[in-house]
């Protein structure tokens, strides 16, 4: 299993991450505080609270390909 904080800054960034979650053949999840969505859908990552990090989780054991398509969308926390 894969757990990574992400950030979808806009609808391009939400079609292109679905788009990526599509074409693996494992369940993936994005969280958000209590709330859990199918990474696969648009509608539910729509429904997510987009203006903040989200957890996505890959239920794989093989995600290199995952980690380095999903690279753009990595969250960087830069403390003040």
């Amino acid at each position: 299993m894969l757990e990574k904080t992400i950030i979808l800054k806009d609808f391009e960034a939400v079609k292109k991450f679905v788009d990526i979650a599509n074409e693996k053949p494992y369940d993936i999840e994005l969280l958000s505080g209590k709330y859990v969505v199918n990474a696969k859908s648009i509608m539910g990552v729509f429904s997510l609270d987009l203006t903040k990090p989200l957890v996505m989780v890959a239920h794989t054991n093989s995600h290199a390909e995952l980690l380095r398509q999903t690279a753009p969308f990595e969250y960087v926390h830069i403390k003040k």
